[in-house]
């Protein structure tokens, strides 16, 4: 089984989609074809969004924004579609979605988990099932845990799911979910550990973060 593994992520080195799909890789590898491509600034070439056209699976990793598909990412979808106009590909293609954000809650995801169903009803492509992650900035401080344990276990037990459903080509329920980490621990690391460090690093304080749009600085 030929198995297209997209990389939607905007940044051009690591990403917490990257994490995600090199976490389902394992789960899926044995006895397929696994093909990694990535879309960001460059664009895909007209030969490998045939070969998109032509794999059993396409799952699609990315993060969420403003609650959607990224503009890069989407415009890309846009081609695979006009493709598949012209060259109809494989009949049975099956599309599955690994989508993270950095709100905590998972459920946060489900807007762009609709809008990839509704593509590949607008496309004539089967949708398999999608996975929201909340908190995804979490992974890389998480590389050393083992899936399937501690903050990990949700993400474990859904990437579970969502193997046995590339593995038979199925569809199933959309999972929506978040680390098992408390929400406030999650929270104050994010703020000290994140936010704050990310305003040091361009000439900001704390305090210019929690300011009101257009509230003149004093």
């Amino acid at each position: 089984m030929r198995i297209a593994l997209v990389n939607g992520s905007p940044k051009g080195g690591a990403s917490n989609s990257g994490i995600l799909l090199e976490k389902l890789k394992p789960l899926i590898a044995e006895g397929n074809e696994l093909n990694a491509y990535r879309i960001n600034v460059k664009p895909l070439k007209p030969e490998q969004y045939r070969e998109l056209n032509e794999a059993d699976v396409l799952v699609l990793a990315f993060p969420l924004y403003f609650d959607a598909i990224p503009s890069h990412l989407l415009r890309a979808m846009v081609e695979i579609e006009k493709f598949r106009q012209q060259e109809p590909g494989n009949p049975d293609l099956t599309v599955y979605a690994l989508i993270n954000n950095g709100f905590y809650e998972g459920h946060q995801c489900k807007i762009a988990a609709d809008i990839v169903s509704n593509w590949c009803s607008r496309c004539g492509i089967r949708f398999g099932m999608a996975i929201g992650h909340g908190a995804g900035e979490m992974f890389k401080s998480l590389s050393q845990v083992p899936l399937g344990k501690g903050p990990l276990k949700n993400l474990g037990k859904a990437l579970d799911q969502l193997s046995a459903a590339i593995l038979t080509r199925s569809s199933a329920d959309s999972l929506f979910i978040q680390p098992n980490f408390p929400r406030i621990a999650w929270r104050l690391a994010a703020t000290h550990s994140f936010w704050h460090a990310q305003a040091k690093k361009n000439g900001l304080r704390p305090k210019d973060l929690r300011r009101q749009p257009f509230q003149e600085s004093r």
